[in-house]
């Protein structure tokens, strides 16, 4: 894994992380316990700080990147789907954020918000508890259901003992 200090940040690590070894992890970054951080993605905490919960899945391609002197926060249990680009925001607990979206400066979504895959979550917008945002720029488009969290704690599951087997299985050839 790919872990740098960065002037005086050093990132640090929950318990049971996975971080491959093609990421990067540079700076003021901190890391919750049985996080998963796929191929290529890229938390760059040299400006600002980054806050990453437990439990929390950023998949392959993932950039992550605050502002100078700002924060970006990810919640706990959240997914940030293949190729998402996390800037300047906040997310919170169980959001999921789908393949090739963005979440721009000082937006937030809140627990439970999903924005799907492609959407572009513009400058300051805010995603409602439960709310489903689509589209560019992206809005609203509905609301999650029961069912809905049922699939996706079980996914989000998957993720954090994948880190965690990761971990302890994984061999390099």
């Amino acid at each position: 894994m790919a872990v740098y200090r960065f002037d005086s940040f050093t990132p640090e690590i929950g318990e049971r992380c996975y971080i491959a070894e093609s990421a990067e992890v540079i700076g003021n970054v901190r890391l919750g316990d049985e996080c998963y951080v796929g191929p290529n993605a890229v938390i760059r905490g040299d400006y600002g700080r980054i806050i990453i919960g437990s439990q929390t899945a950023v998949e392959e391609g993932v950039v992550i990147h605050a502002r100078p002197g700002e924060i970006t926060t990810v919640g706990n249990r959240v997914t940030l789907g293949h190729g998402a680009i996390i800037h300047n925001c906040t997310i919170e607990d169980s959001a999921v954020i789908g393949m090739g979206a963005v979440v721009s400066d000082y937006a937030v979504v809140k627990e439970w918000g999903v924005v799907a895959e492609g959407a572009v979550v513009k400058n300051k917008s805010v995603v409602e508890k439960g709310i489903i945002f689509a589209g560019v720029p992206a809005k609203e488009v509905g609301s999650i259901s029961e069912e809905y969290k049922t699939r996706w704690n079980h996914f989000k599951n998957i993720y954090a003992e994948l880190a965690a087997t990761y971990t302890r299985r994984l061999t390099k050839m």
